[in-house]
């Protein structure tokens, strides 16, 4: 078959604005998936929100830029993709949550990020009805928001093949061909295409992919619920996150979307690990417990549907993006940690110029932080 100039394998959140990136830059990139069509993985399951309010300077840039491409979108391209830019809300009930969200305001202000600590009545302004007893306060970032997954991946889908992106659907990739010690394609089970640089971008099968050339890389899945209600009454914007853990679940996360539906997720505790994506009969019950009681005026709503993807989880929660031991021209862009959504369209950029040569400090910065031979000493905080 003809040579392309990269292989992306997966079309999903992060490879599907890659092959755009590298398309606007001239090069010819083949995108290999064996769903149907782009996003039939983890994107689908996303619920939508895109924050650059980090821990991680990284993270901070890579979806500082992420933000600037989906809040431009439609005013450069046409799509409405349903941007909504309603900012991100972490409201405090414990002294020692104020004690960890004010202390990453020195790294966050130092990479650009718009967030500041407000006090209980603008918590209460941003999410009307919301439980003030005991509120201390919290922090929100207002250039936040959030995003159809879907029309935005079908808009990079579209435009990077306008630009020349070639998308191969229902084909399995089986093997990275290599060399001499470099990359010279993959094999599927439609046979082999040429290419001297190869992306991993597998999202939960990122670990099999490595597997085809001796890797080991450290991606795990997990499985997170989420749900989404009836339209109700526009009356509030921004995402509300709650870190205090309950029975069954670490943090949990709300917003009302473009449609005016309350779209809800949260963390399993323990993490639930493994590929399981069949709904559960305990999420339901305890989100809405949760929910009710953080804002009482849900508790009449109606539930439309709920379901449940996966999470590529790293030991430190950070995506492994650039080069890893392994034969050379052989990227990789995974481990995005259930994130892929507001990180895949600024790390695209980031791996499009690390393969044309073109790379920025910005760049330099997030592959330093995303290097897939790191030693994940850390945890980024607001994972």
């Amino acid at each position: 078959m003809p040579e392309r100039d990269v292989i992306i394998i997966g079309a999903g959140s992060v490879g599907t604005p890659l092959a755009l990136a590298l398309a606007e830059r001239g090069l010819r990139p083949l995108i290999i998936d064996s769903a149907a069509s782009t996003g039939q993985g983890e994107n689908k399951h996303a619920i939508g929100g895109v924050r650059a309010t980090h821990s991680d300077p990284a993270k901070i840039l890579a979806c500082r830029r992420s933000i600037e491409i989906f809040s431009t979108w439609e005013e450069r391209h046409g799509d409405d993709i349903e941007w909504l830019q309603g900012g991100y809300t972490f409201p405090v009930y414990r002294e020692q949550d104020e004690a960890t969200l004010t202390g990453l305001f020195e790294v966050q202000h130092a990479h650009g990020l718009e967030i500041d600590w407000v006090d209980p009545d603008t918590i209460a302004e941003l999410v009307p009805g919301i439980a003030v007893e005991g509120l201390r306060g919290g922090t929100h970032s207002p250039g936040d928001g959030s995003v159809s997954p879907l029309l935005a991946g079908n808009a990079f889908y579209r435009r990077a093949r306008s630009l020349g992106a070639e998308f191969r659907f229902h084909e399995t990739v089986q093997q990275i061909a290599t060399a001499n010690g470099r990359v010279t394609g993959v094999v599927t089970d439609r046979g082999t295409h040429r290419a001297p640089v190869v992306v991993n971008a597998a999202g939960p099968n990122a670990r099999a992919v490595g597997a085809t050339v001796g890797l080991d890389l450290p991606v795990q899945p997990d499985s997170h619920e989420a749900g989404i209600t009836e339209p109700i009454e526009p009356f509030f914007r921004t995402m509300v996150v709650d870190l205090r853990p309950a029975p069954g679940s670490a943090n949990f996360y709300f917003y009302q979307s473009r449609h005016a539906q309350v779209v809800f997720c949260l963390t399993p505790d323990p993490p639930v690990i493994g590929t399981d994506i069949r709904e559960t009969s305990v999420f339901l019950p305890m989100v809405a417990r949760r929910l009710v009681k953080l804002l009482p005026r849900l508790r009449h709503l109606r539930v439309r549907r709920v379901w449940r993807g996966l999470y590529p989880m790293t030991p430190d929660g950070s995506p492994l993006i650039g080069q890893a031991d392994g034969p050379e021209g052989l990227l990789h862009a995974v481990g995005m940690c259930g994130q892929g959504l507001m990180l895949g369209p600024g790390l695209a950029e980031t791996v499009a110029r690390l393969i044309t040569g073109e790379l920025t400090d910005t760049d330099r910065i997030i592959l330093e932080g995303f290097a897939p031979d790191r030693d994940f000493a850390g945890t980024e905080a607001l994972k």
